[in-house]
This record gives structure tokens, sequence and C-alpha cells, in this order.
């Protein structure tokens, strides 16, 4: 199933399929994004190296192979997204047979945004970063980092760190 998502980009599966393979894609895109030798042969090894065929005029023609595919597209394709390469999206289906509830698991394009950061994760950061540098959250954010002014010539050091 990776092979297909990977080559297809696209696939219908079941939501517990999906579930699974999800993680497994994830971690081959990640190895995909460091892109060194040994990353290649480490995929090769958990997918294998399917070819990819396309048929055109009814003639089978080779496009190229599935870790290929991942190291010289997804990868590239996700150097800035840090994870959540995959989406799945519930479809109103169900498979004949079992009545499976039916879903597409895609990856995700590169014009669609990374999700934005909670508003009180942001808060917390800066009072965190305005406790380290010691000011009040509120001064940390109005106010612009200031360069320090050289001590004049005979004046004694303000701080400790300014003796060293």
């Amino acid at each position: 199933m990776a092979q297909s998502l990977i080559e297809h980009e696209t696939i219908s599966t079941t939501i517990q399929k999906a579930k699974e393979v999800k993680p497994f894609v994830e971690k081959l895109i990640t190895l995909a994004k460091k892109g060194k030798l040994q990353h290649r042969r480490h995929a090769i090894s958990l997918l294998g190296n399917r070819s990819i065929v396309a048929f055109e005029e009814g003639e089978p023609v080779k496009k190229g192979t599935v870790v290929g595919k991942l190291f010289s597209e997804l990868g590239p394709r996700y150097l800035d997204r840090a994870g959540g390469y995959t989406r799945i999206i519930r479809l109103a289906q169900r498979r004949l047979g079992d009545n499976g509830e039916l879903v597409l698991l895609k990856l995700l394009g590169a014009d669609e945004p990374v999700k934005r950061e909670r508003r009180g994760a942001s808060k917390k950061r800066a009072r965190k970063k305005a406790k380290a540098t010691g000011q009040a959250p509120a001064a940390a954010e109005a106010l612009p980092a200031e360069a320090p002014a050289a001590p004049e010539a005979g004046a004694e050091p303000a701080t400790p760190q300014d003796k060293q």
C-alpha cells in the first residue's frame, strides 16, 4: 500500500488500513528528506524498489522506481514541513462485500498550508522568552531589542557580565 501511495499519491482504502500505513509512509518521507545514500538504502530495505510503469499507446513504459520518486520528488517537496505529510479524507461510500468505511489516503501537495500554531502556545513561548531575558512579557513583545551602551573609560561596570 505504501508503494501505491507513493506512486499515485492518492489511494482509496478502508479507515483501518489507512491508519496503519500512514505512520509508515511518513517515516519514509522523513528518510527521503535527509536524502543520503544510507537513507536511500534503508528505504529500499523497508519498501522494496518497484518500478513505476505507465502505458502509452498500449505499450508499457518504465517511468522510474518508487524509491526514486520518493527521494527525487517527495523528499524535496516536504523539506520545509516538520511532519504531517498525509491526509485521511472520509468518503460517504461503503465497500461492497463487508460494508467497510472507505477513505482517501493522500499525500499533501506543496501548495497546502502548514497548520498554524495555537495562540496559547505562542503566548506561552513569548512569556518564557521574556522571563529568560529578564523583561516583563508585555515589554518583551512591545520593545525592540536595543544594543547595550558602551561603558565609559573610567566607569565601574554595572553588571557582573560587563566585568568580563
